[in-house]
């Protein structure tokens, strides 16, 4: 996964990054604002765009949003998360809170808000009801609660034109239009990396009251500046957090914590993993699914065959979302069409599985899938119906693995995909 950044975080710092580099580039917008920023935080590519320039440099109206966004997206960016300093319009939101933005009225007036300058293609018109990814949302506020950092879960930024300040009349008619926060930047990102769909996401920071309310000091570059400094170290942590959420440990390891253990199941001794209560989990469940999904989305796929019965929802999820066929694979005499079978040892007996004779065509390529791997019998039995019928297995695939009980040397002779290890426990 690579994430994008924008703004001036603290992450480009190579104390920070690992295979640390820096890399000009062009793109059919212009150059970007700054040199790309580049390295690997906790194992996730990150690439750092200074919004105003290594040395603050380019005012507001010349940011080159287009660019930024383009280079981004080009370097394969699956998400964008910006920092930036806002004024606030609201009584509760003092000096230094953070405030995760979930909508935006966008007041500039000299901005390119589309890549789009023509409809070659007939007319796009990108939806921006929820502009901000509820994803990013989420990280950034659990982030901040981790943290024990205060911050205000959702807020409208209206963003000017600047590069002055807002008069008196324009900050109090700001506040009647329901904007909570004012800058001169979000917007027409959210509008770019909307329309190049790129989830987007916003940690904002306050640093004064614009010039609304009375008794207070009215904003000045001094004042914005010392609350800046004052706070980035901790928006340097939110984002290492938000960071951190996205490496591919994390994610698993939240996975596994939503798999029951039950002791002594189905007989003495046993240590059975139940996955139903992942599966009535929505997020977790979705993640899953997810995950799996990643990992195939590029193979050639022509129908995803799963084991009864488990099998049968990650495999129809999948299949679904892959936009492939499902095939099923049973228990003998669950099938009512004309059958083939497969045998296989159990520790004390025999046992087979079933799939109708017309379920796949030769050279068709098969994604088998099941919730677990434990002796592998089972899957090997599964594996060799499909091949009967004329199937190339891509790969088997299996959320759970139980690598003490050596499932996966079964199937050595077959590409081998798990998720989740349960390894000595």
């Amino acid at each position: 996964m690579r994430i994008g950044i924008i703004g001036g975080s603290g992450l480009e710092n190579p104390e920070i990054l690992s295979d640390y580099k820096q890399k000009e580039v062009e793109t059919p917008f212009g150059k970007p604002s700054s040199p790309l920023i580049m390295g690997k935080i906790n194992g996730i590519d990150i690439v750092v765009i200074s919004r105003h320039g290594l040395k603050h440099e380019i005012p507001p109206t010349e940011v080159n949003n287009r660019a930024n966004i383009f280079a981004l997206k080009y370097e394969g960016c699956k998400y964008i998360l910006a920092t930036t300093a806002v004024g606030s319009l609201r009584e509760e939101i003092k000096r230094g809170d953070f405030v995760i933005l979930d909508d935006f009225i966008d007041f500039t007036k000299q901005r390119k808000l589309s890549f789009f300058e023509k409809f070659e293609f007939g007319p796009i018109h990108t939806p921006m009801v929820n502009p901000f990814s509820d994803i990013l949302r989420k990280k950034l506020i659990e982030s901040c609660r981790e943290l024990n950092f205060f911050c205000h879960e959702k807020g409208t930024v209206i963003t000017i034109e600047g590069s002055r300040f807002s008069t008196r009349a324009e900050s109090r008619m700001f506040r009647q239009f329901g904007a909570d926060v004012i800058n001169m930047s979000v917007a027409p990102e959210a509008i770019l990396a909307n329309e190049a769909e790129v989830p987007y996401g916003v940690i904002a920071m306050s640093t004064d009251y614009d010039c609304w309310k009375e008794g207070e000091e009215n904003v000045t570059w001094e004042m914005i500046k010392e609350i800046m400094k004052d706070n980035t170290e901790r928006v340097k942590k939110v984002l290492l957090k938000v960071i951190d959420s996205f490496s591919r440990e994390q994610e698993i390891a939240k996975l596994k914590d939503k798999i029951r253990t039950i002791p002594n199941f189905p007989k003495q001794g046993i240590m059975f993993r139940d996955i139903t209560t992942l599966l009535k989990d929505k997020e977790g469940l979705q993640k899953l699914v997810e995950m799996l999904y990643d990992r195939y989305k590029n193979f050639q796929i022509d129908a995803v065959a799963g084991i009864e019965s488990r099998g049968f929802i990650l495999a129809g999820m999948l299949a679904s979302k892959l936009g492939t066929g499902l095939v099923l694979i049973r228990k003998p005499g669950k099938l009512p069409a004309e059958t083939i079978s497969e045998s296989y040892n159990l520790e004390y007996g025999v046992d087979s599985v079933e799939i109708h004779k017309d379920a796949i065509f030769p050279k068709q390529k098969i994604l088998l899938v099941d919730d677990l791997i434990a002796t592998g019998g089972t899957a090997l039995a599964s594996c060799k119906l499909i091949e009967n019928l004329g199937g190339e297995i891509v790969e088997c695939c299996f959320p759970i693995e139980l690598p003490d009980l050596k499932g996966k040397e079964k199937l050595s002779k077959y590409p081998f995909f798990s998720l989740i290890k349960f390894e000595g426990e």
